[in-house]
């Protein structure tokens, strides 16, 4: 047996469940009267290089500050943020680019997610130290636009069952997901764009890893690592 995109959607699904990503404290914005898509672009920029549960501690350092917005953000002495952000390590070039990234989509954020994708796509990418898969993220789960994001564990996943892109570049990997799943679910496109991404983060981390744990993980059958 081998995975199709499908086949790999499906097995994930009914092994993990709807991962609901990206998550956001909506009542943290409501009480605040800030924008809940700001949480999910500052939270892209901070999980570049460490393991969710250290860009919560930064999430939750600025929530105590009230300073989980892109205006708060600006607003905040460098130093301050650098400070607020710590735990999620790399926080002197994080800092930086946090401001980048509020100085170019603070002003008018719908009108940024109105525009021609790729436009606002190549905008992003202009900015130091974000890279596409950030960038995609951004549009993805902030944007509510139809941009698969792939990451190390989605290179993973593509090198081990094997699909037809292993070893492929980000953008020729990107394609061939979106080609499929727009394909397989036309109405359902973005959403299960954010689905697949979040469970592939979920198998990677509990069973696809560096190491990987074969005879437990839920793509076994399928997956030429585990013959």
């Amino acid at each position: 047996m081998s995975f199709s995109v499908a086949e790999l959607y499906t097995s994930l699904l009914k092994a993990f469940g709807h991962q609901d990503w990206w998550p956001m404290d909506h009542s943290y914005h409501v009480t605040e009267g800030t924008d809940p898509r700001d949480e999910v672009i500052i939270g892209t920029v901070l999980t570049q290089n460490t393991a969710w549960a250290n860009v919560e501690k930064a999430l939750s350092n600025l929530k105590t500050a009230h300073a989980l917005s892109l205006k708060a953000i600006l607003d905040l002495k460098e130093d301050q943020l650098r400070l607020l952000i710590q735990p999620s390590g790399f926080f002197n070039q994080k800092a930086q680019r946090l401001r980048l990234v509020a100085e170019a989509l603070d002003k008018d954020l719908d009108g940024f997610f109105r525009q021609d994708l790729s436009r606002a796509r190549a905008k992003l990418l202009t900015l130091n130290g974000i890279g596409p898969e950030t960038a995609d993220s951004i549009l993805l789960y902030a944007g509510n636009l139809p941009c698969f994001v792939v990451d190390a564990y989605t290179k993973r996943l593509c090198t081990r069952l094997p699909l037809p892109v292993a070893n492929d570049a980000y953008e020729t990997i990107q394609q061939y997901f979106e080609q499929e799943l727009s394909r397989l679910f036309p109405e359902q496109q973005i959403q299960v764009y954010k689905e697949l991404h979040a469970l592939i983060v979920e198998c990677a981390k509990n069973y696809c890893r560096t190491t990987p744990l074969c005879t437990e993980c839920p793509l076994r059958r399928g997956c030429q690592q585990a013959l």
